[in-house]
């Protein structure tokens, strides 16, 4: 029987990553409304020009900060709250796994590739809007959790039961297939796709050198002549 594999859970605690991280996007997210409400244009102005991922300052500029200081920045109240759940969710169980210092540098490798994809393959249209917010790195927290808890019980709108990988897949092609449609909607599906990306690059590298390295090594074995004394004992 393999009912046991299938398990549910609702968050991964406050571990001290995931805590730092929603403190730090709610502090961040305060001081936008606190400038908004300013009403003095500079400020508002330059918190969007300075720190939101605007792709045409990147290419020609160089405001490669950018790649780090988007993930922070969010346009409203349920883009904040649905990042942090999804944060709080899946992240909290990462940490555990990865460790605090891995899981920063996951989150960050994530988020950072996320924004490189949208450098890349934004239209040159639209390389003027910014983007913002940490949904690519979560998304690439999403795949890691599938990845690794493959089983895991997540339930869609909170009311379907459905296991951790196809709940990836399903979020995936629903990214793919809107980014097809091109920008729009307020929407960087291109961002979301990018941070996917990253996280099956990085859960699979290990996989991947080790095949390369066992390929390698028996090469070079099946290169050495019956003569040779250098064998590898």
């Amino acid at each position: 029987m393999t009912y046991y594999r299938y398990r549910f859970s609702l968050g991964g605690g406050w571990t001290p990553v995931v805590k730092n991280l929603i403190i730090l996007m709610i502090i961040v997210f305060l001081l936008q409304k606190i400038i908004e409400l300013s009403q003095i244009d500079f400020y508002r102005y330059s918190l969007i020009y300075y720190f939101a991922l605007v792709p045409i300052l990147v290419w020609e500029k160089y405001f490669l900060w950018q790649l780090v200081t988007y993930l922070f920045l969010h346009g409203g109240v349920f883009h904040l709250f649905f990042n942090l759940l999804g944060l709080w969710m899946f992240g909290g169980e990462l940490e555990n796994f990865f460790g605090s210092k891995r899981f920063l540098r996951y989150f960050l490798f994530c988020g950072i590739g996320a924004g490189i994809c949208t450098l890349i393959f934004t239209p040159l249209a639209y390389q003027r809007i910014p983007v913002i917010g940490a949904s690519g790195a979560i998304y690439g927290i999403l795949f890691a959790y599938g990845w690794l808890f493959p089983n895991r019980l997540i339930y869609l709108y909170f009311l379907f039961p459905i296991p951790a990988k196809y709940f990836v897949i399903l979020f995936g092609l629903i990214e793919f297939f809107s980014s097809l449609e091109g920008p729009g909607g307020g929407v960087s599906h291109l961002t979301h796709l990018g941070g996917l990306l990253f996280g099956l690059l990085y859960m699979a590298y290990p996989t991947i050198r080790q095949r390369i390295r066992r390929y390698y090594y028996k090469r070079k074995w099946s290169q050495k002549s019956p003569g040779d004394r250098d064998y590898y004992h």
